[in-house]
C-alpha cells in the first residue's frame, strides 16, 4: 500500500510533465494536418507564417502569466514548467522565421534586404527574435548557476521582447485591430501586476 501511494504521488508530476510538453505541439500537429490535406486558404504561405507567429505570441504571454497565476492562486507547481514554455516560445519564433525565409522571400538575401528597409515590423519581429535566443541558451540551471545576478537582469530581457513582439503584430494591421486589442490588453495586465507587485514591495520595505 505504501509503495501504491508512493507511486501515485510521482506519477502525477510526471504526467503533468508529458501534458504541458505535449500541448503546445498540438497546434503545429493540426497546422502540418491542414498543410497535409490542402486547407490553408488561398494564400498557404500566409497562413503559415502568421499561425506560427500567433502562437509564438500566445506562449510568450502564456509564459509571462506563470509569475501572476502563481502568486494569485498559490499554484506553486507552475513555476516548473516556465523554463519548458520559455522555450517553447523561441521554437515557434524560429519555426516562424524559418517559415517566413522559406515561404515569402524563398530564401533570397535581395528580398530579405528588401523587407528590412521597406517594411519595420520585420526590424522589430528580427530583433525579438535575437533577443529571445539568449534566454533560451542560458535557461538551463547550470547557467543560472554560472551567472548568477547577471541572469536575472538577463532575463529581464523578456519584457523588452514582449513589447518588440506587441508592436512587430501592431505594425501589421490591414483593417480589423480586434485581436491586437486584446492581446495588447492582456499584456498591458501581464506587466502592470509586475510593476505592482514590485511597487508593493519596495513600500513595504520602507515601511
Amino acid at each position: 500500500m505504501v509503495l501504491t501511494g508512493v507511486r501515485a504521488n510521482t506519477l502525477k508530476p510526471y504526467a503533468l510533465w508529458w501534458l504541458v510538453f505535449l500541448l503546445p505541439l498540438l497546434p503545429l500537429a493540426w497546422l502540418f494536418d491542414q498543410a497535409w490535406n490542402m486547407n490553408l486558404g488561398a494564400d498557404p504561405a500566409q497562413a503559415i507564417v502568421k499561425f506560427t507567429g500567433l502562437w509564438t505570441l500566445r506562449l510568450l504571454w502564456i509564459t509571462l502569466a506563470v509569475t501572476p497565476l502563481r502568486r494569485i492562486f498559490q499554484w506553486g507547481w507552475l513555476q516548473r514548467y516556465r523554463r519548458m514554455l520559455g522555450l517553447y516560445t523561441l521554437f515557434y519564433a524560429v519555426v516562424h522565421a524559418l517559415a517566413f525565409a522559406t515561404f515569402i522571400l524563398g530564401w533570397r538575401p535581395d528580398l530579405l534586404v528588401r523587407e528590412l528597409s521597406e517594411r519595420p515590423y520585420i526590424v522589430v519581429g528580427s530583433l525579438a527574435l535575437l533577443l529571445l535566443i539568449p534566454l533560451g541558451v542560458t535557461s538551463t540551471r547550470s547557467m543560472q548557476r554560472r551567472l548568477g545576478a547577471r541572469w536575472v537582469k538577463l532575463h529581464r530581457l523578456v519584457y523588452v521582447i514582449a513589447v518588440l513582439a506587441m508592436v512587430h503584430f501592431i505594425w501589421q494591421i490591414r483593417s480589423s485591430f480586434e485581436d491586437q486589442l486584446l492581446y495588447g490588453l492582456i499584456l498591458a495586465w501581464l506587466l502592470g501586476y509586475r510593476l505592482w507587485i514590485r511597487r508593493r514591495s519596495a513600500k513595504r520595505k520602507r515601511g
